[in-house]
C-alpha cells in the first residue's frame, strides 16, 4: 500500500484520514469557521486530514440550484483556508480548462465520479504531478478502476487516491457494495469511502430532509472501515439544514468528533490483519 505524501501529512493505511468540509464553497464567514473547526478536531484526534469544499457544483439537477461562486471566487475561498490554518485543500475538477488554475491551489485534485473516465480530464490532472482522487463512478464496476489509474501513472504520476460513493442501484438510489473496496485496495493505492454522498437520495432536491438518509451514515461508515478503506470523507456543515447543496446529507459539524471516535477505534484493529 503506497502512502500519499501531502505536505507534512501522510495518507495511508497507518492512520485514518479524514476529507470534510461543506459540500460547496459557501458564505466566506461560514468556510472559515468549518475550516477552523474541522482543523481543531482533527489535531485532537491525530487525523491526517484534507479540507474540501468545490468552487463548482456542475452536477446539480436544476440550473436554478446553488453551484457555488465559481472558479475564480471559489479558489480564492480555498487558498484562503489553506493559507490561514496551514491544511491542504481538495476541490472537484470538471473541465481541463480548470486545471491550470486549479492546480495552482489545489494540494489535491479531484476528479468527479461522473467523469471518472475522461480521458482529456484525467490527463490534464495527472501532468500536475499533484495527488489525484479519482472518484468511482456509479455506472463502473470496481475493477474497472484501475483504468483511469493507469492513465494517471502513464504520465508518470502515482500520488493517486481512490474514492468509493456507491452504485446506482434501481432508480434514484445508492448502495454500498463491500466487494468494492477490496477491488479498489488491489491497485496498491490508499482507498477513501465517500459516506455522505452515498446516502443522497436522487430526485429529492437536497433541502428536502428525504434527499438523504443520515440514520445510514453510522452503520455504513463502520462497514467501511472494517472492510479495510483507509479514508472517510464526509460533508460536513455547522448547519446542515441551511446548507446551499446537500442539505439532507451533510453531518452536523459539532457532532462529528464523536462519529469519528469508533471508525478510529476500528481502523486501528483492522489495519493489524491486512
Amino acid at each position: 500500500m503506497k502512502n500519499i505524501k501531502i505536505g507534512q501529512q501522510s495518507f495511508g493505511k497507518d492512520q485514518l484520514f479524514l476529507i470534510s468540509g461543506p459540500c460547496v464553497v459557501e458564505d466566506e464567514s461560514i468556510m472559515m469557521k468549518t475550516a477552523e473547526k474541522l482543523k481543531e478536531m482533527a489535531e485532537r484526534l491525530n487525523l491526517p486530514f484534507i479540507f474540501k469544499s468545490s468552487y463548482i457544483k456542475d452536477n446539480r439537477s436544476s440550473v436554478e440550484f446553488y453551484h457555488g461562486p465559481g472558479l475564480q471566487e471559489g479558489l480564492k475561498t480555498l487558498d484562503k483556508i489553506k493559507n490561514e490554518f496551514d491544511v491542504p485543500v481538495i476541490s472537484d475538477v470538471h473541465q481541463a480548462t480548470e486545471i491550470k488554475a486549479a492546480a495552482d491551489v489545489l494540494d489535491v485534485i479531484q476528479i468527479p465520479a461522473y467523469l471518472c473516465m475522461q480521458t482529456s480530464l484525467v490527463s490534464e490532472a495527472a501532468k500536475t504531478q499533484k495527488p489525484i482522487n479519482i472518484k468511482h463512478g456509479q455506472f463502473l464496476a470496481p475493477e474497472n478502476m484501475i483504468k483511469p489509474v493507469q492513465k494517471v501513472e502513464s504520465f508518470g504520476n502515482n500520488q493517486i487516491m481512490l474514492t468509493e460513493r456507491g452504485y446506482t442501484f434501481g432508480y434514484n438510489d445508492l448502495i454500498v457494495d463491500p466487494r468494492s473496496f477490496y477491488e479498489l485496495n488491489q491497485t496498491g493505492y490508499p482507498v477513501i469511502f465517500d459516506i455522505t454522498h452515498c446516502i443522497r437520495r436522487y430526485g429529492i432536491p437536497s433541502s428536502d430532509p428525504n434527499g438523504g438518509t443520515r440514520q445510514y451514515l453510522g452503520p455504513i461508515a463502520r462497514a467501511g472501515v472494517a472492510a479495510g478503506i483507509d479514508g472517510i470523507f464526509i460533508e460536513a456543515h455547522p448547519e446542515p439544514a441551511k446548507a446551499l447543496c446537500d442539505a439532507a446529507s451533510q453531518y452536523p459539524l459539532d457532532q462529528l468528533e464523536e462519529f469519528m471516535k469508533p471508525l478510529i477505534e476500528l481502523h486501528n484493529i483492522e489495519k493489524q490483519y491486512r
